[in-house]
């Protein structure tokens, strides 16, 4: 029974999820670095929010981590780099606080527009300064969203409710799916110039961290209000702080910060600032949410092999999973079969999907063929990081689609490039759920993989079959099924054999020397 650790404090239906799916489950939240790196190597999951810090010491230490749970969108607390060196899957929950966050977002808009929390600090203190708060119409103004994903799209829907309109810059957003949202897709610059509010919704890569800069308030309008619900490494926090004293931005309202927790920040007692402490996804629905959806997809991934919002590698729904999974084990066994084989350095590896398969995800068969591929050469290779580990070893990756071009209705094709030859193998399945190797180095072949076989390559002539047989025989070896091909009479040809027990080496090079033979190994699948 697979076992997780939840670190941090969720709902308790989480662990209850976990359990009712098959999960043993252990509760231990406030842990320092050394007692979870202390500990986390008796667990195949790790189930956080964003108070435990997962570094790389911590997933060294984790020996038999499997999955990390982020129960949310953001894993600024996880060292995802980290985590796919070691072939552990890091999942969030991108929509289980989407609503409750771009809430909070039109919250602060409103309260931006007028002055609301500063309006209620002096009343409060029995003052009453109806002159002192005027604030401005929502109605008419242009609102400019800078990331129009889950909770942009949100926030863009809300935002036209209060007849605002809306700008949207996004390079993944479609122009159709603007047009959907009732969006006007911009360019940066020309939301930076029309925008009267800019809303912030995109993660912190390096292509947005800080992207409200000098440079960027320079180009908006003069009086302008931002809103930052996402991450605070989007916003330099000391040009902002400049330019809100220069009156060049009249207002922000911000719930993340570049430091957090943020107990003293540049930012603060601003007059013009309204803050909050991270609270975009602090609402008990979006807590109870995002705590169930992490247990879900976690036990279906330990259990069942489904992967759902992982972070660095393809998804593979429950839903998706019957129908992948014959041609996952199919895709192993190509992988595994051209990476046994192989004995010099791989520069390329190209794999061709044709007719039905090339429907399917193939993301996730892409992964799984490098996986048995490179298992030769590592160990500690698996789906999640086979691709880093191609990268590492600079193998180029490429993936082909195209409709049924031979004699069958799908058809898996691994071509390998090594410093010296290139060679190919290539499986199909058989009554739509029975993986075979159908073709090896161009050689037509009809061979079910089995866990002990022996792959030998020879010429075409008489006398090889009766030879090897006897020799195996002799070994005390025992044939399974013997599968042959060969490309022309009197040509070159490979026999693919099932044996109950792998040869020894001394075997092996008895094989080698009959006659004909030129190439002799064992596989094991």
């Amino acid at each position: 029974m697979p076992k997780v650790l939840i670190a941090d404090k969720m709902s308790p239906r989480a662990a209850e999820i976990l359990q009712e799916r098959g999960v043993d489950v252990d509760v231990k939240t406030g842990l320092g670095p050394d007692e979870l790196k202390a500990c986390i190597g008796g667990y195949d999951g790790l189930a956080v929010r964003s108070a435990t810090k997962v570094n790389a010491d911590i997933i060294a230490a984790a020996s038999s981590l499997k999955v990390i749970g982020r129960a949310g969108i953001g894993v600024d607390n996880v060292d995802v780099d980290a985590a796919t060196a070691h072939g552990v899957v890091v999942m969030n929950t991108p929509f289980g606080n989407s609503i409750t966050t771009a809430e909070h977002a039109i919250a602060l808009l409103l309260a931006l527009a007028r002055q609301i929390p500063q309006a209620n600090a002096s009343t409060h203190a029995g003052k009453w300064e109806k002159s002192r708060f005027v604030g401005v119409e929502l109605t008419g103004k242009t609102l400019g969203i800078f990331g129009c994903g889950n909770i942009g799209g949100i926030v863009a829907d809300r935002a036209l409710g209060l007849k605002m309109r809306v700008l949207a810059h996004d390079p993944y957003l479609s122009p159709e799916q603007a047009a959907d949202l009732g969006v006007e897709k911009v360019d940066l610059d020309t939301l930076l110039a029309r925008a009267d509010f800019i809303s912030l919704h995109a993660p912190a890569t390096d292509a947005t961290r800080g992207i409200i800069n000098a440079e960027t308030i320079a180009k908006m309008k003069r009086g302008v209000r931002i809103i930052n619900c996402a991450r605070g490494a989007l916003v330099v926090e000391a040009d902002l702080k400049a330019a809100l004293e220069s009156g060049a931005v009249a207002g922000a309202a911000l719930d993340v910060f570049a430091e957090e927790p943020a107990r003293d920040n540049i930012l603060f007692g601003l007059e013009q600032v309204v803050v909050t402490p991270h609270l975009g996804a602090s609402t008990t629905e979006a807590q109870e949410k995002v705590a169930f959806q992490v247990a879900e997809q976690m036990a279906d991934f330990l259990v069942h092999g489904s992967v759902v919002n992982a972070l660095n590698m393809p998804s593979v729904s429950a839903e998706d999973m019957p129908r992948l999974k014959p041609y996952m084990t199919l895709a192993r066994q190509i992988g595994s079969f051209a990476g046994q084989v192989t004995e010099t350095a791989i520069t390329a590896a190209t794999v061709e999907y044709e007719g039905d398969v090339a429907d399917v995800n193939t993301r996730p068969l892409t992964a799984l063929v490098l996986e048995g591929l490179l298992r030769p050469l590592t160990e500690t290779v698996n789906m999640v990081n086979a691709p880093s580990v191609a990268k590492a070893r600079n193998i180029t990756v490429s993936e082909v689609k195209r409709d049924r071009g031979g004699g069958y209705n799908t058809l898996i094709r691994l071509v390998v490039t090594t410093e010296q030859q290139t060679r190919s193998v290539s499986g199909t399945l058989f009554n739509g759920d029975q993986p075979r190797i159908v073709e090896i180095k161009g050689i037509p072949m009809d061979a079910r993989v089995y866990p002990h076989m022996l792959f030998v390559t020879n010429q075409d002539k008489p006398g090889f079959i009766g030879a090897l047989g006897t020799t195996l025989g002799d070994a005390g070896i025992n044939i399974a099924t013997f599968n042959l091909g060969r490309n022309r009479p009197g040509g070159d040809a490979i026999a693919l054999v099932a044996v109950d027990e792998l040869p020894s080496e001394k075997v092996l090079e008895h094989v080698r020397a009959l006659p004909h033979v030129v190439r002799a190994r064992a596989l094991r699948f």
